[in-house]
């Protein structure tokens, strides 16, 4: 009869979730996925690869099925040995990972496509209009924001919540909270630690605009290029790809800029739809010599719409064209019967 499946005990730290700190030297947890080597210093014969399956168990020799998910390996290690000195009497034993299973982390918030990735050792990833990155090595916060498009202008860099799981059987995880600004600011790796699989990243909405959002667009965790449209009184209407974050004004510069006397330099619209479907819709004053700012001349986001609005003499020009085209149509018409009819 096979041995029934060994269970380790609950390890102590994984009773009940504490917020604390996240730091690089966190231990890897075994989980389904993971390539193991055994090795019995006493016992060759029985040595060799060990496969954690998906239900979280791994057949070992002379003791059976063992759950080995949730632990981490100087865990298993003990675990194993405990096991084993049952039918050894001298278990001197080393596991080992030689394949590690993908890690999957889930990248919410302020990021361009959130959702659960899988990272591996070898990966590439490429922010919004940017060229394409190659990632080797393993994968960082910074990888992860990066496959997921880069940040929104919205987000928060000084509030970036790390979630990571606790070793032990039941679920038990804790959190910390980075301050990405530091990273790409003051080069701080420390706010960049490596990932493990289950991590949850969350960047939080900033509550007012951002003031770096100018500065940020120039860094790798941002979107490189968007597309805006800028229709209207401008000499180019239509659609454009300018860089991210691209103050307002010089988008209407992009198009050609206004058409002299038919546009109002006052009366330039930004239309923008929201995440949750809703639209906004500002009006701001066409000043060149205004430099980027969220009041005055707000960077744009992909998808933005301008929209230079016609003068009030444009308006009363359209308005005495649309009545007296048609009686220039009727006077033509005139003519022609008076020609045809002497």
């Amino acid at each position: 009869m096979a041995p029934r499946q060994q269970v380790a005990p609950s390890a102590p730290n994984a009773t009940k979730a504490q917020p604390q700190s996240v730091t690089q030297d966190d231990s890897y947890i075994l989980g389904a996925g993971d390539g193991l080597d055994l090795k019995l210093y006493d016992a060759p014969e029985l040595s060799g690869t060990v496969e954690v399956l998906s239900d979280g168990t791994a057949s070992l020799p002379l003791i059976g099925s063992v759950r080995l998910t949730g632990l981490t390996l100087s865990q298993a290690n003990f675990w194993l040995t405990t096991l084993f000195r049952a039918q050894m009497q001298r278990p001197d034993l080393l596991l080992r990972v030689v394949r590690p299973r993908p890690i999957r982390v889930a990248m919410v918030g302020e990021v361009q496509r959130p959702g659960v990735y899988s990272l591996t050792t070898s990966e590439v990833s490429q922010t919004e209009g940017a060229p394409s990155t190659i990632i080797s090595g393993l994968p960082t916060v910074v990888d992860v924001i990066q496959k997921a498009g880069g940040i929104t202008l919205n987000a928060d860099l000084r509030s970036v919540i790390l979630q990571r799981r606790l070793p032990g059987e039941t679920p038990a995880f804790k959190r910390t909270r980075l301050d990405l600004l530091a990273l790409v600011q003051l080069g701080d790796q420390l706010q960049n630690p490596l990932l493990f699989d289950g991590d949850t990243l969350r960047i939080e909405k900033a509550e007012q605009p951002v003031k770096e959002a100018i500065e940020l667009a120039a860094v790798n965790l941002s979107p490189q290029e968007i597309t805006v449209n800028v229709v209207g009184e401008v000499k180019k209407p239509g659609r454009l790809q300018v860089a991210a974050n691209t103050p307002l004004v010089q988008a209407v510069l992009a198009a050609g800029g206004t058409d002299a006397w038919r546009a109002s330099q006052r009366r330039v619209e930004l239309i923008r739809i929201n995440r949750n479907g809703t639209a906004t819709r500002d009006l701001f004053a066409l000043d060149l010599s205004q430099g980027a700012s969220n009041a005055k001349n707000p960077p744009l986001r992909n998808g933005d719409t301008v929209l230079v609005n016609r003068s009030g003499f444009a308006v009363a020009s359209d308005a005495i064209g649309a009545i007296t085209q048609p009686l220039t149509g009727l006077v033509n018409v005139a003519t022609l019967f008076r020609l045809l009819n002497p």
